[in-house]
């Protein structure tokens, strides 16, 4: 599941857009509050601790210690300044400690880490909540693992990522005009259910949604990528800056995509949720070991 793509490029590009994220972030503040509405059917879970990875400047968290009071909250990314915007959120519950007892633990952490490394012992966390930041791992299957590994028996996984269609009009646009990466290219669902399944989780349940944002001008679009941090972090893609003539060329084609006056943009979402495995539950391994679950648990829906 190696998406090839450039981790140093993808902390900084998210650092820089932390001040302008949330005025831009639209889509995915809704993405996050579907991939949220999965948890109001689930009862009697009431976890102890947290995990967001990926929390970006930080909705999630307030939505998450709103909805689980109780909870610790880690507010986890890979781009400190994301956190540092986050914190103006969360200080107001976690600066305080003459409120808590000399054992309760402080209500939010925030921790600097990457998703395919959490800073985070095995069995630690009761919910691992991730909205749009698989895409942007360079191993999603290695981040899965961690998943699985920092879960307690029986925890929650629950996250959103970005399916192959996503971005479609601009991949193609740009294709017209040379064959360099400009693009990410995204996972298949049922390749996430695979590996949801290779890491050992329990119960999948796999969700699409499919958004399309309109745009006067293909320039929007790309200014609004790079207001939240998402340029092109391929490891192949060129780095010298786009001329104004190579840029006039992918602005024309995607002209042929225009529909009522307006430019499309496709989103493809995938959401799923999962449990983690009990003790004692086959994981399917490198050597051929196959975790012995029915085909009928990996249950797909399309959602519009």
């Amino acid at each position: 599941m190696s998406a090839g793509l450039d981790r140093t490029h993808i902390r900084r590009a998210f650092g820089r857009a932390a001040a302008s994220y949330a005025a831009h972030a639209a889509l995915q503040a809704e993405v996050a509050t579907r991939l949220r509405e999965h948890l109001d059917g689930i009862s009697d879970f009431a976890p102890r601790r947290i995990v967001d990875v990926g929390c970006g400047p930080g909705e999630g968290c307030v939505a998450l210690a709103a909805r689980y009071p109780e909870a610790q909250t880690i507010a986890l990314d890979l781009a400190l300044p994301m956190l540092q915007v986050g914190r103006t959120k969360w200080g107001k519950r976690d600066d305080d400690p003459a409120t808590r007892s000399e054992n309760e633990p402080d209500p939010f952490v925030v921790l600097c880490g990457d998703a395919q490394a959490l800073p985070l012992a095995d069995a630690s966390v009761d919910l691992v909540h991730s909205s749009l930041c698989l895409q942007w791992c360079e191993d999603p299957g290695l981040a899965l693992a961690e998943f699985r590994r920092v879960l307690r028996p029986d925890g929650l996984l629950l996250f959103s990522t970005f399916g192959p269609d996503t971005l479609k009009e601009l991949r193609a646009a740009f294709a017209e005009v040379d064959r360099m990466p400009h693009v990410s290219r995204f996972i298949d669902m049922h390749d996430i259910g695979d590996g949801l399944l290779a890491s050992g989780f329990r119960d999948p349940v796999l969700e699409r949604d499919d958004f399309t944002l309109t745009y006067a001008d293909a320039r929007d679009l790309m200014r609004e990528l790079r207001a939240i941090g998402a340029t092109n972090a391929d490891a192949r893609r060129q780095r010298s800056l786009t001329g104004k003539a190579h840029l006039a060329g992918v602005i024309a084609a995607y002209e042929r995509f225009r529909h009522d006056g307006v430019l499309p943009a496709t989103y493809e979402v995938v959401y799923a949720i999962a449990r983690a495995p009990v003790p004692g539950q086959p994981v399917r391994g490198h050597g051929g070991d196959v975790a012995s679950f029915p085909i009928e648990r990996l249950r797909g829906s399309r959602r519009r």
